[in-house]
């Protein structure tokens, strides 16, 4: 919570004019308008500043979630849930977006197994925000699966799961360098449009904090079921209760907006981390010491993009993958989770610099 109070306060301080009393004020708040107004600095013959105050949107979002885990002996197993469609309108006042997307299978207020995913994310014209938490529930079917040569999987494919649950909280921040010609918001907030093709460096930071639950003997369980021949076991590194990951990382990376035609937009970024991982995990029973490891991995995050947008009406597609990747020789995941997007929407409340006199 105290982010977004931060993040809102930040908005407020730009979009309005602050009135002063005082020399010593009016001298103070003209500063700290400067200072926050060049969070949005543009250069206008690069990109078109918003027109509109406000917005409406529907958005259709699609979720995904991939999770692979890997024992020092080769055995693997790749789970994820199946694909679900959410759909649910937006409201938007310059900056920010406030809306609900509610899943059409199960409408009303089911857990739905537990799964949580809040995502809130902020983008300027010089630096961009993410938050998201995630708690996956346990709708999870095994997509594939390696247990050994001349073992036959083919029986555990698209089977139930619901001996894992996965917890995923995280915040990116990332600066980017050619703010003044580049705009992130033309391809993913619809609050500017791109006018010439441009793009630019990134750099950033971020935090995650990751969480494994697994019942290893519903997993063997499963495995004995359904594969072939018979008496197939688990190796021991995937016989673990839980596995807490902390995350810190340096990032780095390159993102392009082209302007293939008018009042049209494609974005490509992609970004490379340098992420420290420091991770605890109790291990099933005969490994009462449990064990921890600290590593350097690489992770990355990509984000694509297509929008039309006429400063009244726009509509688009985008796309944003996050890849996480622990590896040791005991031990390793890889988890890809993203969302795409679909959406078409309305602005409104023209702004009294662009209403006709």
């Amino acid at each position: 919570m105290p982010h977004r109070l931060t993040l809102m306060l930040l908005a407020v301080l730009m979009a309005v004019d602050v009135p002063a009393y005082g020399g010593g004020d009016k001298s103070r708040m003209g500063v700290l308008k400067r200072i926050v107004r060049g969070f949005s600095a543009i250069d206008t013959n690069y990109i078109e500043p918003q027109h509109y105050n406000f917005t409406v949107m529907l958005q259709t979002t699609f979720n995904y979630d991939i999770y692979r885990l890997r024992s020092n002996s080769g055995q693997s197993v790749t789970l994820s849930p199946d694909v679900v469609m959410r759909v649910g309108p937006y409201l938007g006042w310059r900056w920010f977006f406030l809306g609900y997307t509610f899943d059409l299978k199960n409408i009303g207020f089911s857990d739905g197994g537990r799964k949580r995913e809040i995502e809130f994310s902020i983008y300027s014209s010089q630096i961009g925000i993410d938050l998201f938490y995630r708690r996956t529930g346990s709708d999870y079917k095994i997509r594939n699966a390696f247990m050994g040569d001349g073992v036959d999987v083919g029986k555990l494919i698209d089977v139930p799961f619901d001996g894992i649950n996965v917890g995923i909280t995280g915040a990116n921040l990332y600066y980017i360098f050619n703010h003044k010609r580049f705009s992130y918001p033309a391809a993913f907030a619809q609050s500017t449009c791109q006018k010439v093709s441009c793009g630019s460096w990134m750099a950033g930071v971020g935090y995650t904090n990751n969480s494994i639950e697994l019942d290893h003997r519903k997993l063997q369980d499963v495995v004995e079921r359904h594969c072939s021949p018979d008496g197939v076991k688990i190796d021991s590194g995937l016989m673990f209760n839980k596995v807490k990951y902390y995350d810190i990382s340096v990032t780095g990376g390159y993102a392009y907006n082209w302007v293939f035609a008018k009042n049209c937009l494609f974005c490509a970024s992609a970004s490379l981390a340098l992420a420290y991982k420091h991770s605890q995990g109790d291990m099933a029973e005969n490994n009462d010491s449990g064990f921890s490891f600290d590593n350097v991995n690489i992770d990355g995050i990509g984000r694509f993009g297509i929008v039309y947008n006429n400063t009244r009406w726009y509509a688009g597609a985008s796309a944003i993958l996050h890849s996480y990747n622990y590896r040791k020789p005991r031990f390793a995941t890889n988890n890809v989770f993203g969302s795409l997007n679909f959406y078409i929407g309305y602005n409104f409340g023209l702004k009294k610099g662009y209403r006709k006199k």
